[in-house]
């Protein structure tokens, strides 16, 4: 595969998913599966949680949002180290004690009997998974730059949504056999084996000569950098708003399905929809981005999210939506999302250069802690109605379009940078 050479040259002189020594499809395989433990930490818990809220005892019915939001929380929170580390002292290291870390304390849920423990491990799984998630966005862009790496996430972000297709309905299928402990042991189960993948599969994405001092001069150069940098900040504000909209969904969603349309045990169902509507939405960003680039795509859809949130919090107001219509709103809504999520974060690392580590670690730090706390919000004022989310999810698109504004200053849809460096270099192919 020939890639995008001013931006994914490197000392070695390896460039794309050879640098690991892996084919095109081996890579975005590997990476969507490591990538994808985050989400069935979080998805395969959406069936459970009215049974952890009964087993626990746990009064109000909004508190067991806290086993999704507090996983959030621990994910956010703890990126910022995990970015120098890896910038440090590589990857693969650091990817394989997230793995251990996740795996065991998965393990340990299952052992607890207290709300207040489970939570306390769901925080630390959180960070576990966060320096999954670090390293793997690290080595995507150590091996590819631009709309190509564009292209690559968004195939990635396919394999990615088969988990929240499944997930639901993995832990649906063992709340019906068993209790919810079994499921913390399942997911431990495939944590252990991503382990051994990882330590058999996964080279070092970043050669010694690459790498960074750890010092705190050069973590605050670093942390200066990405700071100061109007593309990354701007659209780092705007993958902490689209961080809320998952975020609130999520937590919700098992309520507004449950309890506002009495789905009971179609939800895992009902979520595989919007899921797979995402996996679409990522599908038809990877076929289109090399030719409309990523700030035509993303900056088409937030508007859109924008309006279609305005239009479902006023109707909203006036009443619940009947099924059909919230349903095919969520999914249109979702799908947005996935192009904007995907893209922003594509756009906000493009400058980072050989700070992808440092990059990731501080944007996913701000973006997930900060979408983590606000979503969780926007969740706890659930009243029945779809009233808070649609209006959050209003609120944060309004915001994303000022942010963006900001960053491009005043200039939406290109951007001088935005090019299609593939034709500059002789294009790239498979």
């Amino acid at each position: 595969m020939t890639t995008i050479t001013t931006q994914t040259d490197h000392a070695d002189g390896v460039s794309g998913a050879a640098r690991l020594n892996m084919g095109l499809l081996e890579f975005i395989i590997t990476i969507a599966v490591m990538t994808a433990s985050v989400a069935i930490a979080i998805d395969s818990m959406l069936p459970a949680l009215p049974s952890i809220g009964q087993s626990l005892n746990v009064a109000n019915s909004n508190d067991t949002q806290l086993v999704i939001g507090v996983f959030f929380l621990g994910f956010g929170l703890s990126q910022i180290f995990f970015g120098s580390l890896s910038d440090t002292f590589g990857r693969r290291a650091v990817l394989l004690g997230g793995l251990a870390f996740f795996t065991v304390s998965m393990f340990a849920a299952a052992l607890t009997q207290s709300f207040e423990m489970l939570l306390v491990l769901r925080f630390v799984q959180g960070i576990g998974a966060a320096a999954v998630r670090i390293t793997t966005m690290a080595i995507v862009r150590d091996c590819f730059g631009g709309r190509e790496m564009a292209r690559v996430m968004s195939y990635v972000m396919i394999v990615f949504m088969v988990v929240p297709i499944v997930a639901p309905s993995i832990g649906q299928l063992v709340i019906l056999y068993a209790n919810w402990h079994w499921i913390f042991i399942l997911i431990g189960i495939i944590g252990a084996i991503l382990f051994v993948w990882a330590l058999a599969r996964m080279k070092e994405s970043l050669p010694k000569e690459e790498r960074l001092p750890l010092s705190v001069k050069s973590v605050a150069s670093g942390f200066k950098t990405v700071l100061t940098n109007r593309i990354t900040c701007g659209y780092m504000i705007g993958m902490t708003m689209f961080t809320a909209v998952i975020c609130a969904y999520i937590v919700t969603v098992q309520q507004i399905f449950g309890e506002v349309y009495g789905l009971g045990e179609w939800l895992p169902i009902a979520f595989a929809g919007t899921a797979g509507g995402i996996a679409v939405a990522n599908f038809a960003n990877g076929f289109f981005v090399r030719s409309f680039g990523m700030r035509r795509i993303s900056h088409v859809s937030m508007i859109l999210f924008t309006l279609i949130s305005v239009i479902g919090f006023a109707m909203a107001l006036s009443g619940t939506p009947a099924f059909v219509v919230s349903y095919l709103m969520f999914s249109v809504l979702l799908m947005f999302f996935a192009v904007i999520a995907t893209n922003f974060t594509a756009i906000s690392l493009e400058p980072m250069g050989h700070l992808a580590g440092t990059a990731t670690a501080i944007t996913g730090f701000v973006s997930t802690t900060g979408g983590a706390l606000i979503g969780g919000l926007v969740g706890q004022l659930f009243n029945g109605t779809l009233q808070p989310l649609l209006g959050g999810f209003a609120l944060f698109g309004i915001v994303t379009i000022i942010a963006t504004l900001w960053a491009e200053k005043g200039k939406l849809f290109t951007h001088p940078g935005d090019k299609d460096v593939s034709l500059d270099h002789g294009g790239g192919h498979m």
